[in-house]
């Protein structure tokens, strides 16, 4: 596109504005480029910041991509220093702080759901694999949370004795181990099944119930219980 043919943000009716278009409608009338272009305030010098948001959406890839991307993959696009940079980080990561703020207070586990729900933000953007286990007690309130391990799941990696360790190190009745999938696809492997059934197994030995191991994708989860894998 010639520069000439670039409509700028000032050329624009007062009410086709981003920021004008979330006073009359609000946010959610508002499209992910219009959105980000209220985070950068401003364009370039031939560009509009509309124009410059749907630029970082295509080289991202999409709004995920744009999630996990560092600083520094941020700044090698055209048209976006520090200061936007930081900017667009800053409101990410706002973003996943109030998601994750529903869940500060002390959580109670009825369902396999009720974990989705609490880790779905912590992990669903993940590119390595997270071990994470949530420690119960009696009446299933959430007492502790810990990952213990990253990378790939493996027996190797995520040993029995290392989840059970800090199981009683808090007391806990029971646990509930989780873990991401970085494609997205929560279909649980071999291995994941094999890793649960060796916990369930240490879990009856030392007196821990094992209640279920949960695998989150993109926006999906699957239980392992509910599968009728455990």
């Amino acid at each position: 596109m010639l520069e000439s043919q670039i409509l700028m943000l000032r050329d624009l009716p007062h009410e086709e504005r981003p920021r004008e278009r979330m006073m009359t409608y609000g946010a959610e009338a508002l499209s992910n480029a219009e959105l980000l272009a209220i985070l950068l305030r401003t364009g370039t010098q031939n560009e509009s910041s509309v124009h410059l948001a749907q630029r970082i959406l295509q080289q991202a890839g999409s709004l995920r991509q744009l999630v996990d991307m560092s600083l520094s993959e941020l700044t090698r696009i055209k048209g976006i220093g520090n200061a936007k940079a930081i900017q667009l980080k800053a409101g990410i990561e706002l973003g996943r702080r109030l998601a994750l703020s529903r869940h500060l207070e002390t959580p109670i586990i009825s369902c396999p759901r009720d974990v989705a729900d609490l880790l779905f933000e912590q992990l669903r953007y993940l590119q390595k694999e997270h071990f994470v286990c949530l420690f119960l007690n009696t009446k299933n309130h959430v007492i502790a949370q810990e990952t213990l391990s990253m990378g790939s799941l493996n027996s190797a990696i995520v040993h029995p004795r290392e989840v059970f360790r800090a199981a009683i190190k808090c007391s806990s009745a029971s646990i509930i181990c989780a873990h991401n999938h970085p494609s997205g696809d929560p279909k649980p492997s071999p291995e994941d099944v094999q890793l649960t059934r060796r916990l369930m197994e240490a879990g009856n030995i030392v007196g821990i119930d094992v209640l279920d191991h949960i695998v989150i994708g993109d926006g999906t989860f699957v239980s392992l219980k509910e599968q009728g894998l455990i």
